[in-house]
């Protein structure tokens, strides 16, 4: 039995999955499918929907970006910073953060810690670590930031969710 809301739940099945968010990723792959995430409102899907009980941020860091931070933690966010390369290009300033090894460790040196995982990414850089999720029976879901993910993933596409199909439920409204 468990404690749910104050009030006490006879469902067994409650499970107690991470996430982990490839963010740039996340930001990018909506940006380009014309919206823009509200997090908050990820956050809470992430706990209703997949018992999301730890959420894992994987991101670069901006000293600029203190303020960002500060939020993403307070919707209940852990952020793993990444330190980031500063590009110039065209005379304009563009950040590069790759938190994939970062992502990869976390995930598996939590294994003990949770039951199933929840990968936010689209990128084929993680079909290692989503086969051996797999394999394990560690995979809960794998939620695509748009229609275009890599095919290197395609094959775990039962786990496959493309986050554009919860777009009103999920988008930031200015």
């Amino acid at each position: 039995m468990f404690l749910k809301n104050g009030v006490l739940d006879n469902n067994t099945d409650m499970k107690n999955n991470y996430a982990f968010i490839d963010s740039q990723n996340l930001h990018k792959g909506t940006q380009e499918s014309g919206w823009k995430l509200d997090f908050l409102k990820f956050r809470n899907y992430l706990k209703t929907k997949y018992n999301v009980e730890k959420a894992y941020l994987f991101i670069g860091y901006i000293p600029t970006n203190a303020s960002m931070y500060k939020h993403l933690q307070e919707f209940g966010y852990t952020l793993i910073f990444k330190p980031v390369l500063e590009i110039k290009r065209n005379g304009k300033t563009e950040y590069k953060g790759n938190v994939d090894a970062e992502l990869v460790l976390h995930t598996v040196i939590n294994m003990d810690k949770y039951e199933k995982a929840v990968i936010v990414s689209g990128d084929g850089d993680f079909h290692c670590l989503i086969e051996y999720l797999d394999e394990k029976n560690r995979l809960e879901k794998i939620l695509t930031p748009n229609e275009k993910y890599s095919s290197f993933i395609r094959k775990f596409s039962k786990y496959i969710l493309p986050l554009g199909i919860l777009r009103d439920k999920l988008k930031l409204r200015l």
